[in-house]
């Protein structure tokens, strides 16, 4: 047996120690240790080297490959902006619809007092169509104006479950935008009927048909089936960026087992945390520019920004096991196929509800959640409440209790 190298044991401590780990799982690793204070472990963290950058599709911009997503009360977290500009993130996300501005807000706020740090930032905003397509040009003033900037790096169409909002006088607007310097690219992000959507944007032909890049969700769930495969690669083809969310897989049910402890062990022995080897999964496609992840805490921050500047590749067992463990969790996850729960329920968004439960159990958002479900009309929420779901169970690729989930979310996001 080759001796251990002392470097490579005290980098992979430095590593564990930095997500918060106390000595019990130090132990798992073969490195028991105590754990470390925030200051050691921001000090573990800033240590590995400089934060990956991918291109940005046919953008001509390099990104990093891990963005900061905005959904938290980014006004009375401004050190936590500040160490993500320090540590690399230079990539922040964020949408009129995050705290009803106030995350836009909190990002005006920092740019404000630290007016030399937006040009280092890749920033990004959203508008969702809900509100009537007619309304961007006003809402977008008041965005830029809570962001303290005169531009924005990149506009979506926010949560998009079809190409319909992407409208021609859409378009128009937004490269006039692009010709007055407040929006360099544009594109949509969607939750919902994925891979249609991907390759519709595709066939458009990308930036020639003023889309730039999608960001859409993207996980151990979906990753792995043909028709996201062949969507992403067409996306690729086309020049268009790809930026991936909801990487974690959380979905609207818990279903926790001793799959996933096994699978946690076993990678905790690598060096890092099941958590950080599913961000790992992602990256491994070259195709994905960055990872927008939510954020809200410096421990979050540290351990996604150990991740993406770990240079440990997952083997094909790994990589293997990731995908046995989303289909031991697959009872619990909604893969966004709206459209086949909307047609087997006469049109209910069944997908959104969904999406708002995850958010109250899957990130212990319950606020979220709520303002989701309390923006569907009165009528559509009695509906969902007395509708027969029988059917639509049936279709479900991944068979979830849709009446019982759809009887929760009228019990506890009311």
């Amino acid at each position: 047996m080759s001796a251990k190298n002392p470097h490579h044991d005290k980098s992979r401590r430095n590593f564990l120690k930095t997500l918060g780990l106390g000595a019990a799982a130090l132990s798992v690793a073969g490195a028991a240790a105590p754990a470390l204070s925030v200051g050691e472990a921001l000090a573990a963290t800033a240590a590995p080297g400089p934060m990956p950058r991918r291109m940005l599709g046919k953008t001509g911009v390099e990104v990093p490959a891990l963005a900061l997503g905005g959904m938290f009360d980014t006004i009375n977290n401004q050190l936590l902006l500040r160490q993500a500009l320090n540590w690399g993130v230079t990539y922040w996300d964020t949408a009129e619809y995050y705290g009803r501005g106030q995350s836009e807000e909190g990002f005006g706020r920092f740019f404000a007092k630290n007016p030399d740090r937006r040009k280092e930032v890749f920033l990004v905003t959203k508008l969702t169509p809900r509100e009537g397509l007619d309304t961007f040009p006003d809402r977008f003033e008041k965005s830029l104006a809570r962001l303290s900037t005169s531009y924005v790096d990149l506009f979506f169409v926010h949560g998009i479950d079809s190409m319909s909002p992407l409208t021609p006088r859409v378009r128009a607007w937004a490269a006039d935008m692009k010709k007055a310097g407040k929006m360099r690219y544009f594109g949509f992000s969607t939750h919902s009927n994925m891979e249609e959507l991907l390759q519709a944007a595709a066939k458009e032909g990308g930036p020639a048909a003023n889309l730039d890049v999608i960001m859409f969700t993207y996980n151990i769930h979906v990753m792995h089936k043909p028709a996201m495969q062949a969507a992403v690669d067409a996306c690729a083809k086309a020049g268009i960026g790809l930026v991936a969310m909801k990487t974690q897989g959380m979905g609207p049910a818990t279903n926790p087992s001793e799959a996933e402890l096994k699978v946690a062990e076993q990678f905790l022995k690598r060096g890092f945390t099941e958590k950080q080897a599913r961000l790992k999964a992602v990256w491994e496609n070259k195709n994905i520019a960055s990872i927008c992840s939510q954020m809200p805490s410096i421990a979050i921050l540290g351990a996604n920004v150990a991740a993406a500047r770990d240079k440990t590749a997952l083997s094909a067992a790994e990589t293997g096991s990731l995908y046995a463990l989303a289909c031991a969790e697959a009872g619990g996850y909604c893969a966004g196929c709206a459209s086949i729960c909307q047609n087997a329920t006469n049109g209910l968004p069944v997908r959104e509800v969904m999406r708002g439960l995850m958010y109250q159990r899957g990130y212990s958002e319950p606020g979220l959640g709520q303002g989701l479900f309390a923006e569907l009309p009165a009528d559509m929420r009695q509906r969902l409440a007395t509708a027969d779901y029988s059917r639509a169970e049936a279709v479900c690729p991944h068979k979830l209790e849709i009446a019982k989930l759809m009887r929760e979310a009228g019990e506890t996001l009311a």
